[in-house]
């Protein structure tokens, strides 16, 4: 759609389609040809007028011609700017442009039942507490897309990416351990991501990676997954989470040889694709580490100002509609 507003000495009204102020001599065009075609065809010329002969016939003029034509013409002329489509600019709007494509991946396996965790004071597993803070983190990604996958023996997709983060905070919530399977496929979550991701935008590719375990299920290495993500330009959070797996034996706290979770690990997924590892051992720990990917990954930048257009063409219309209404009730059209 065109726009005309060169030499415009009003710069908030626009004309949408100028092209048809071209109509506005029409009706001139057509009186012209017509009183051409009368005097071809005439057998006598006079040169008199019809209101000349009306009036040595003894009738007198109507009063009303010439304002009907004026109305008509009044009329025709509000018609063209209808129809060149009169339009207002809006006050200016900045909308967000570049919201984050971004996929979480939140382990389910069986040892995210492990009830070592509180939320306020009450103690909760850690996929409760997982969801509590991840909640929390969907409601602060206003601008972003944002899809949802859960793994355990498999990893499967929840929520595609979507702008409707209601929906994925409803999937989320109605997560259950074991819904995937009990172990931890860690290389097939982050595969699925990066199918998932590898359509959009560049530099806006984003896996937030949730486990409490080592990776002992699935097709793909975790490590040979994350060279896929790092070619596909995905870059991974990794989020350890839970307990540093102690254990209490005749009221005293035994410590594991080794940490349950695999550090190592996913601190190198994290190196090779650019992101950032982080180790919670508590809720709070879990609520600073999402705060901080919040700070790392905006949710939007601001684009250019747009100002809509505002169509004003239902005015000229009426006016036209109200002249041709006028002109018909005059004595010299009833006549």
């Amino acid at each position: 759609m065109s726009t005309w507003a060169a030499g415009w000495p009003w710069p908030d009204l626009l004309l949408a389609w100028p092209w048809a102020l071209l109509a506005l001599p029409l009706p001139w065009l057509m009186r012209v040809w017509r009183r051409r075609q009368g005097r071809q065809g005439a057998a006598l010329r006079v040169p008199y007028t019809a209101e000349d002969l009306q009036s040595l016939a003894g009738q007198p003029r109507v009063p009303g011609a010439a304002l009907q034509r004026l109305l008509l013409w009044l009329g025709w002329c509000a018609l063209c700017l209808a129809l060149a489509r009169p339009q207002h600019l809006g006050d200016a709007i900045v909308p967000p442009v570049e919201g984050r494509q971004m996929m979480l991946a939140v382990d389910v396996s069986g040892s995210m039942s492990e009830a070592d965790m509180a939320l306020g004071t009450q103690v909760v597993d850690r996929l409760t507490a997982a969801k509590a803070v991840l909640a929390d983190f969907l409601d602060r990604r206003a601008g972003d897309r944002i899809g949802l996958l859960i793994f355990g023996d498999r990893a499967y997709t929840l929520t595609p990416l979507t702008a409707d983060l209601a929906s994925v905070r409803d999937q989320l919530r109605d997560s259950v351990v074991g819904l995937a399977g009990r172990e931890t496929a860690i290389g097939d979550a982050i595969a699925l991501a990066v199918k998932r991701l590898r359509t959009q935008p560049e530099g806006q590719r984003v896996l937030i990676l949730l486990t409490d375990g080592v990776s002992n299920a699935g097709l793909l290495q975790p490590l040979r997954a994350a060279e896929l993500a790092r070619t596909e330009g995905v870059r991974i959070h990794t989020v350890a989470f839970g307990g540093d797996g102690a254990m209490r034996l005749f009221g005293l706290q035994v410590q594991p040889d080794q940490d349950p979770v695999d550090e190592a690990t996913l601190r190198r997924i994290a190196d090779m694709t650019g992101g950032r590892f982080f180790r919670a051992r508590d809720t709070d720990q879990l609520a600073g580490i999402y705060a901080e990917l919040d700070r790392l990954e905006p949710t939007a930048a601001r684009g250019p100002s747009l100002r809509p257009r505002i169509e004003w063409y239902a005015w000229p219309l009426a006016i036209a509609l109200l002249l041709g209404a006028l002109a018909w009730l005059l004595p010299e059209r009833r006549r």
